[in-house]
């Protein structure tokens, strides 16, 4: 496989199953965000000195490689998708839900805004953060406009959102500020 095969030199790119987008597309702005939330989440994960924080940024590298299929799946090949590969349901939702709900039992909110940089790990978390908010925002882009087949995508996003501004905080608890 080489690593390029110029299809793309005339701004265009393929979805799966062979559709043909330009690269402005949705689709295209929707999966991208997310493919930069993870990579900024490796680099979160690289960061961080907690071995609890770089299992769960691990995990929602994994989740977000699967979201990010569906969003490059067109609406009218959905089913051959969901045959095909796995998708993000209630029940990941839930996952990040239940980590929320444990690590409020133990990491203190601040009561202000939070500027980040108190550690280089939580930085990284918080631009991270920012990352999947603007993915999400693209994700309501695809819903607005009747392409987007699967409403726990969404949800997802939000909750991975919530959770990492959550996990910033453990990152900084104990450190200087």
């Amino acid at each position: 496989m080489k690593t390029f095969n110029k299809k793309g030199d005339r701004g265009e790119t393929g979805l799966l199953f062979n559709a043909r987008v330009p690269k402005s597309d949705p689709h295209c702005e929707a999966y991208g965000t997310v493919d930069e939330a993870v990579a900024a989440l490796g680099m979160a994960r690289t960061a961080s000195g907690k071995e609890r924080v770089r299992q769960v940024l691990l995990a929602a590298q994994k989740d977000l490689f699967t979201l990010a299929g569906e969003l490059a799946a067109p609406m009218e090949a959905r089913d051959q998708f969901v045959r095909k590969y796995p998708v993000i349901t209630a029940q990941k939702v839930q996952e990040l839900e239940d980590l929320i709900d444990e690590m409020e039992k133990t990491v203190r909110i601040p009561d202000q805004f939070v500027i980040p940089g108190s550690s280089a790990s939580s930085a990284a978390i918080h631009l991270a953060r920012a990352i999947v908010r603007r993915a999400e925002r693209r994700v309501v882009n695809l819903q607005e406009g009747g392409q987007l087949p699967n409403e726990e995508i969404l949800r997802y996003l939000n909750r991975l959102a919530d959770l990492l501004f959550m996990l910033a905080c453990y990152e900084d608890e104990g450190s200087p500020k």
